[in-house]
């Protein structure tokens, strides 16, 4: 799950864009952690760029000075959530190709059918793909469609008929903004729904003309002044040329209105509006079904034994005040957070884990001291967190510490650009079936374990609507991680493939963690083992092959036998470079110098 972000000035004489762009990176900052960049277009059709591992204030460094070498009218920005694939530079997106007539891709989603698509582009495109990210593949596709034109300059019926086929070879879910040099903006989504994106407009400052801005959430947009918000409908791309108004094409029909629900249980920040519904009273609507679930679980004299509800921050902020007065018992703020220590559920190790929720939340213990607590969390996906905070509410002397999740368990993969955990990972789904929730109970050490079920789920988001964009009959939601129901068609075998990824990814996570730890001098001894030898394996499956042992590479080899046959390359673990960095552009980004 990535931010994604574009925006073109009125005045093409501007080079203000990428200040503004800037800024809004901030107000997506929790979309996505691990790299961001931005790509601008100045005039003559050039094309600047910044992008690099980290968070904005670490890319752009704290007072923004790498904005200034961005000039230009117009440019995409982009937030990275990592689900497949390593961590370097490399895959820091927005993407560029040079051919055909310069196009910048920032992507936010996930596609199934990446090794079709990697074949095509090697035996039939020809076309070279640098990095495991599958937005480089889509870019590549949409490349070779739009090449297929020939002519010099291509115009909005050529780029609608290259995004057209790009969407018939791509199976998955996305929402993409796209730059073409010196013609516009692109922006597309899926035609399921299933990610965001979302477009608004505002007054020149100059006063002559519009500004437009497309964005994965309606915070972006306001924050810098757009209003007039318009949801780009599944299937539906915006083509902004500068100077014009958007135009908008249906790409393909609309298969489904199926917004990812992860997004109002959790990732979406409660002050956005996304697909016409408020994340805040969507969470609001989630705590008082959550509360009716819990008078139906509990008894009456079990309800009244609960001396206070606790929220677990952040998400469950908005939907623990709602329980609690529904079920009419106090309200405390119980833990602290610090704001500095990043997700927990997408570190690499258990016990990287582990460590990372005492450091991330702290309990005060005369909230908790004699007291039957309830705490509210916004979901489960590992166990390892609610496990932690469980702990920690005991150890602040609590007397009985009763968990509610405002999701139902978390049973199957997310495959649309959320790596929450591998299928077996998951606490409510242990040895290929769902796990009773008494167990869940005894394994993270609460009195009483209760889930919100999924119909409820879906009516609190339904029930806040606040400016259609879709008559309700149409609108259904994603919701595959909790019944194993996807919305696009999934081949069994792309299970096995993400299965292999994530095993990979990890294991290239841990060895940077820990090479890391080493070169900044705070490595504990497993991590120095790790950085010199490598282990055989790591607590809760992960695992890591010794420095120097050959493994397959997860990407086909460009070898052609004369069959058009592929065959699977090894590369050995201990001649991998640290770090890549882009080969697409000169990205200062990449560098740390002063």
């Amino acid at each position: 799950m990535c931010g994604i972000l574009a925006l073109i000035q009125a005045n093409a004489s501007d080079t203000s864009v990428a200040t503004e762009l800037h800024e809004s990176l901030y107000f997506l900052q929790h979309r996505g952690q691990d790299a961001c960049g931005i790509a601008t277009c100045a005039s003559g059709g050039k094309i600047y760029q910044c992008k690099g591992n980290g968070l904005a204030s670490k890319v752009f460094r704290d007072d923004g000075s790498r904005v200034a070498d961005l000039p230009g009218y117009m440019g995409i920005g982009h937030l990275r959530y990592p689900t497949a694939g390593t961590s370097a530079n490399a895959e820091a997106q927005p993407f560029y190709v040079n051919s055909p007539y310069g196009i910048c891709f920032g992507v936010n989603g996930n596609l199934i059918n990446a090794t079709d698509l990697r074949h095509f582009l090697d035996f039939e495109a020809h076309r070279h793909i640098n990095t495991e990210s599958d937005s480089e593949l889509m870019l590549n596709i949409f490349a070779n469609e739009l090449n297929e034109t020939g002519k010099a300059r291509v115009n909005d019926k050529d780029i609608v008929g290259a995004i057209r086929r790009m969407y018939n070879r791509c199976v998955g879910g996305w929402a993409c903004t796209a730059m073409l040099a010196g013609y516009g903006l692109i922006g597309f989504r899926d035609s399921y729904g299933i990610r965001p994106l979302i477009m608004g407009s505002r007054p020149s400052e100059t006063g002559e003309g519009i500004d437009y801005m497309m964005a994965s959430e309606s915070v972006a947009l306001k924050q810098l002044g757009f209003g007039d918000f318009v949801d780009i409908l599944p299937g539906q791309a915006v083509i902004i040329r500068k100077g014009t108004a958007p135009v908008c094409y249906q790409i393909q029909d609309q298969k489904r209105y199926a917004p990812d629900i992860f997004e109002f249980c959790y990732f979406a920040r409660p002050d956005s509006i996304i697909d016409g519904i408020s994340v805040n009273q969507s969470r609001e609507n989630m705590g008082y079904r959550l509360a009716s679930k819990i008078m139906r679980t509990m008894t009456p004299e079990e309800v009244k034994d609960i001396d206070v509800i606790i929220p677990i921050p952040e998400t469950s902020n908005t939907s623990a005040p709602c329980v609690a007065a529904r079920l009419k018992r106090k309200y405390y703020q119980g833990f602290v957070k610090n704001r500095y220590v990043f997700r927990t559920f997408i570190m690499p190790g258990q016990k990287a884990r582990q460590k990372g929720v005492k450091r991330k939340l702290n309990a005060m213990d005369e909230k908790f001291a004699g007291k039957n607590v309830l705490l509210i969390d916004d979901s489960v996906v590992r166990g390892t967190t609610s496990r932690e905070i469980v702990g920690m509410a005991r150890e602040a002397g609590a007397k009985k510490v009763y968990f509610a999740s405002c999701a139902p368990p978390i049973t199957h993969a997310h495959i649309y650009g959320i790596d929450l955990a591998s299928p077996n990972e998951l606490i409510a789904h242990e040895h290929g079936h769902d796990r009773a929730i008494e167990e869940i109970a005894r394994h993270i050490g609460a009195d009483r374990v209760i889930f919100q079920d999924l119909d409820d789920l879906k009516a609190a988001c339904s029930e806040a609507e606040v400016s259609p964009s879709a008559p309700p009959k149409e609108r259904d939601f994603e919701v595959g991680v909790f019944c194993g129901k996807y919305v696009t068609p999934v081949d069994d075998e792309y299970f096995k493939h993400l299965e292999e990824v994530r095993g990979e990814t990890r294991k290239m996570k841990v060895l940077e963690k820990a090479r890391e730890a080493v070169a900044n001098g705070f490595a504990d001894k497993e991590e120095l083992e790790i950085a010199t030898n490598g282990v055989k394996g790591l607590e809760g499956g992960d695992a890591v092959l010794p420095r120097g042992q050959v493994y397959e590479d997860l990407i086909d080899a460009q070898v052609d036998d004369g069959n058009h046959s592929r065959r699977k390359v090894s590369r050995d673990d201990g001649k991998l470079p640290k770090d890549r960095m882009d080969i697409s552009l000169h990205n200062f980004g990449d560098f740390h110098g002063p």
